[in-house]
């Protein structure tokens, strides 16, 4: 690419100089003006030629060679990138470090703002989407009180009756208006999808493209950049080294690109306290997560619930064919080898006790708290439960997400606490604002300009969601309690009455602002006459498949989950599956 540019300029040059030469050697006296204007014109293109290092980018309806991208890391959001890439004609290749995909993996939410990029991005990829969807947003969402929640599932309302009716149930707290703020733009609703799913979406739409677009088992270690115009090396980790225009790291959270990029010493270095590793700072929270399949009294009323209490929450989700999926996040330092991460990779002989049983340990974290978590735990098998510490990065306001040739996107480069559900929404929107500032790039001199205005544009929407994110931990572990009421003792520290006076800002101003921003990027458009039909058709589905695994685990099936993210390892063939006690 470097070379071929140079070496047509060289030939240019050379072109040129052979036909100058066989001019005539005689010319008359009478054309001696014409000749000299003749030679300066030449020497005008030598000096063209010469200078003209840069190469048009096409697109299919543009003239000029197609943009080279190469990718590392082939996750949600470089999945997405490759797929937004291909559609606009680009040349792009995958780099992933897994041997082969596989089907295993846990739910991810995509909140409406996203479901407006992939409708944007693809009317196809948003309608394969959709089929695989469980809405979330179109039921009852928000925080229940962790101690006063009778045990029962019950759906009551969130007003303040209690105060003065001591028969007044004070199950919910708030409410998130995720309908209310979703019918405001006109947008699908909340919900989750399986990462598998989602996967063989993305893969197979990009393979309609290009078949070869991935390469596994061989991940971007490092690379060359070459200045304005000249590309980067990428170097694999087989040793090999292939070119592009571009490298987009999207490698996640422990980057190889970012740790070039930035310097931080190493792909996964840590402080010597554990508090700090790769440039990214320890929450101060872990989270164990697990799922089942049971059949709550609110399950087709409520779509996922914090439970709030002193020092803690867990948060349990609908996660569609009568699973949920649940969360307890603790503030525990990091390293509690509890139990094994599907997110990095240990296993259960790894941890501190592998004989432990890890749901009996959480219930015992959660001493006085509502029946409805103890529930939950109960049905879980102690093998399927994870753990990952947390940990995410202060925004890089003084450090550009891009560098020459190079680009950071995703959780690469802003990732985030999980409360919001955000992660994988902002790395869709980072491939999509990055396919279209460089589908506008027309030259490869161009191309640098076009990575650091991305970043511009996309720096302060990732900030205050990372921002958002982290404070929806902070407050809720840190500032959050038990609710005061009159009636009773449950919640009587200051963090109570805080707690007790934040519900009316919560409800009517905090979230309402807080998802009306978060769903106010929606490149799509107003979606509002499929959303009804959307939602009308999922509610038949998502009944059968629930009613379907109900019947299963009353019959006698036991449901085991694989582990959440891609692993080396050999999984098992699907998400969840079942067999005959």
């Amino acid at each position: 690419m470097r070379v071929s540019s140079s070496f047509l300029a060289l030939l240019g040059v050379a072109s040129s100089a052979f036909a100058f030469n066989l001019q005539p050697s005689v010319v008359p006296s009478t054309n001696v003006a014409s000749k000299s204007a003749q030679t300066a014109l030449h020497m005008e293109g030598f000096a063209a030629a010469a200078s003209s290092e840069w190469e048009s980018l096409g697109l299919p309806s543009r003239p000029g060679r197609p943009l080279k991208v190469a990718i590392a890391g082939g996750g949600v959001g470089g999945l997405t990138c490759a797929l937004c890439m291909l559609k606009k004609g680009f040349d792009v290749t995958v780099y992933e470090k897994t041997e082969a995909f596989q089907r295993f993996g846990g739910p991810i939410q995509f909140a409406s703002n996203a479901l407006s990029v992939l409708k944007e991005i693809d009317d196809t990829l948003f309608d394969r989407v959709m089929e695989k969807f469980t809405f979330t947003g179109t039921r009852a969402c928000g925080i229940k009180d962790g101690l006063r929640a009778d045990g029962s599932f019950r759906m009551t309302n969130d007003s303040l009756d209690y105060l003065w009716n001591p028969d007044a149930p004070a199950d919910w707290f708030v409410k998130f208006p995720l309908k209310e703020c979703a019918d405001l733009y006109g947008l699908p609703y909340t919900g989750v999808i399986d990462r598998p799913d989602l996967q063989d979406i993305l893969m197979d739409e990009c393979k309609k493209i290009k078949s070869d677009f991935i390469v596994n088992g061989n991940q971007v270690v490092a690379y060359e950049d070459h200045g304005k115009g000249e590309g980067v090396d990428i170097n694999l980790a087989d040793g090999s080294t292939v070119d592009a225009d571009i490298l987009v790291g999207s490698d996640g959270i422990w980057s190889a690109v970012r740790n070039q990029m930035y310097d931080e010493g190493g792909v996964k270095s840590t402080s010597k306290n554990g508090k700090m590793k790769q440039g990214c700072k320890y929450s101060g929270y872990t989270v164990f997560a697990g799922e089942t399949v049971l059949k709550t009294e609110d399950y087709y009323e409520t779509g996922y619930k914090v439970y709030i209490g002193p020092q803690r929450y867990f948060v349990t989700s609908d996660v569609g064919g009568g699973r949920v999926q649940w969360y307890a996040f603790f503030a525990l330092p990091p390293g509690t080898k509890k139990a094994p991460s599907g997110w990095g990779g240990s296993t259960r002989d790894e941890q501190d006790d592998p004989e432990e049983n890890l749901v009996e340990y959480i219930k015992s974290l959660h001493e006085g708290w509502s029946d409805e978590v103890f529930t939950v735990l109960d049905a879980t098998e102690p093998d399927s439960v994870e753990q990952r510490d947390l940990y995410d990065r202060a925004p890089e306001f003084f450090r550009s997400w891009a560098k020459g040739n190079v680009v950071l996107m995703g959780d690469a480069v802003h990732a985030m606490m999980p409360n919001l559900g955000q992660g994988g929404c902002q790395a869709i929107e980072d491939a999509f604002v990055l396919t279209e500032e460089l589908a506008n790039t027309k030259s490869t001199s161009k191309i640098q300009d076009a990575l650091q205005t991305f970043y511009r544009k996309r720096i302060l929407r990732a900030s205050a969601v990372q921002f958002l994110s982290r404070l929806a931990s902070d407050l809720i572990i840190n500032a959050f309690d038990t609710p005061w009421s009159p009636h009773d003792n449950l919640g009587k520290s200051w963090k109570s009455y805080l707690t007790f006076f934040w519900k009316p800002l919560l409800q009517y101003l905090i979230f309402p602002a807080q998802f009306a921003f978060l769903y106010s990027y929606y490149p799509s458009g107003s979606l509002e006459e499929i959303t009804e039909k959307l939602e009308a058709r999922w509610k038949v589905e998502h009944e059968k498949s629930a009613e379907d695994a109900f019947s299963k685990a009353e019959s006698g099936f036991k449901f085991d989950t694989g582990p959440s993210f891609f692993k080396k390892a050999e999984q098992p063939s699907t998400v969840m599956q079942a067999r005959k006690d």
